[in-house]
This record gives C-alpha cells, sequence and structure tokens, in this order.
C-alpha cells in the first residue's frame, strides 16, 4: 500500500472519498539548477504544505519544469536541498518518490494500447493493487474511448488520459507541467474540480503554467525572481 494513504481511501466517480494521511510538508531550501552551462535559477525557497498550492510562472526558457523536475528528483539540484517531513529526501528517495506524481509535456501513451489499458500499466508500475481505472476514465469523461487504440485520440484526450492517472493510483504530491495544454473548456473544469477536491482531502498540488489558473490561497514563484546574476553564473561556470 501507499504510504501516503489510508486504508479506508476509496474513490468513485474520479472523487476523493476519504483524506490522506497527515502528510508532511515538501521544502525546498536554496535550490540552483544548471541544463548543460547555463545556471537557470539560484537561491529558490519554497514550501509545500498538505492542502497546499505552488504555481510556477515564468517565460519560455525561465525553469518552470526544471524546477519541476527538480522537486520530482528527476534532476539534481546544482545547490540546495529537499526536505520532505524534515528530513532530506535523498535520505529515502523510493519512500518520496512513492508520494509524488508527476505529469511533463509528454503524455507517454503507446499507440498500440487502450486507455484503460495504460491505466492498469501505470496503476502496476505504481505497485497499486487495486486500482481506480473506471473512476479515473469517468473522472476526464474517457470512457467512450477507453478501449480504443490511443493512436487514435485527438491531443486533448491523450492529454486526458495522462491526467488520468492522478485519480488511478492515488498519491499526496502533484507535480504537473503545463496540465492545461490542449484541453477543451470542459477538460480545464473538469481538471479544476479535481484538484479542489485532491486538495481538500489533504493533498498537494504544484503547477508550471503560463495560462492564468484559479487556485484558492496559492503560492506564487516568479521563475525570473530567481535568475541567476552574470557574475553567479560567471562563477558556477568556473
Amino acid at each position: 500500500m501507499d504510504p501516503g494513504l489510508r486504508r479506508d481511501d476509496t474513490w468513485g466517480n474520479g472523487r476523493v472519498d476519504s483524506g490522506f494521511v497527515t502528510q508532511a510538508e515538501l521544502v525546498a531550501e536554496g535550490l540552483a539548477c544548471r541544463r548543460g552551462e547555463r545556471l537557470v535559477f539560484t537561491g529558490l525557497d519554497c514550501r509545500l504544505p498538505a492542502g497546499g498550492a505552488l504555481v510556477l510562472s515564468g517565460s519560455n526558457g525561465s525553469g518552470k519544469s526544471s524546477l519541476l523536475r527538480l522537486l520530482a528528483t528527476l534532476l539534481a539540484p546544482e545547490a540546495g536541498r529537499l526536505l520532505w517531513g524534515g528530513a532530506p529526501v535523498m535520505r529515502d528517495a523510493a519512500r518520496y518518490r512513492a508520494q509524488i506524481h508527476y505529469v511533463g509535456h509528454l503524455d507517454a501513451a503507446k499507440p498500440a494500447l487502450s486507455p484503460r489499458e495504460m491505466l492498469g500499466f501505470w496503476a502496476a508500475l505504481r505497485g497499486c493493487a487495486a486500482p481506480a481505472i473506471e473512476p479515473a476514465l469517468a473522472a476526464f469523461a474517457l470512457g467512450p474511448v477507453a478501449d480504443r487504440p490511443c493512436r487514435w485520440l485527438s491531443a486533448g484526450q491523450r492529454r486526458r488520459l495522462a491526467l488520468a492517472r492522478l485519480v488511478t493510483a492515488p498519491a499526496p504530491i502533484w507535480l504537473l507541467d503545463e496540465p492545461n495544454a490542449a484541453l477543451d473548456g470542459d477538460g480545464e473544469a473538469r481538471l479544476a474540480t479535481l484538484i479542489a477536491e485532491h486538495r481538500v482531502a489533504g493533498g498537494s498540488v504544484a503547477i508550471a503554467t503560463h495560462q492564468p489558473v484559479a487556485l484558492h490561497d496559492a503560492a506564487v514563484i516568479v521563475l525570473e525572481d530567481f535568475a541567476a546574476s552574470a557574475e553567479a553564473a560567471l562563477a558556477a561556470w568556473q
């Protein structure tokens, strides 16, 4: 069982019926990110408490996606550290990673498999013994295409499928990179509802986006505020 869930958690119609066990706060201290020879940002601090929301904004190349990948431990920071429950994330990286869902730019759908099969695959990958596949399909209105090959899906439908993973196998921390990309108005409304329910249940979410996102009491990080100075970039390069 995922250590971030109660034993009596159930999902119905894409909704959380009971909350997460008290979730530890995710804290970033003094993060710096390097991509190749470029120091993207430095000195970045943030907190993501249970029920909290964090919006990452900034221009192209400012480091929004890179920050999400750092939070997901897909990249190692150039400097700084991540703490979860007051302890360094890398002290027990596997346990931390079991608490997160990361949805990046790519939808990761195999063309020959159906949405139902893809959700089953993702759930098995996470070690979820009782995946909520039907509620996940319902949450994003994917029932009519649930058994079609993913190659037949539109871009918006593939994005809905990627986001349906959030329902299939629950995790308290959601890290979402441009989640509204390719979604129509209905898809955006469904995602907004799901995020609100997730937060009420004690989950947290960090979103990188170019588009306005209405998230109640969300903290906002503007990545340009942490852009590396010319002096810092030169020192790091040397």
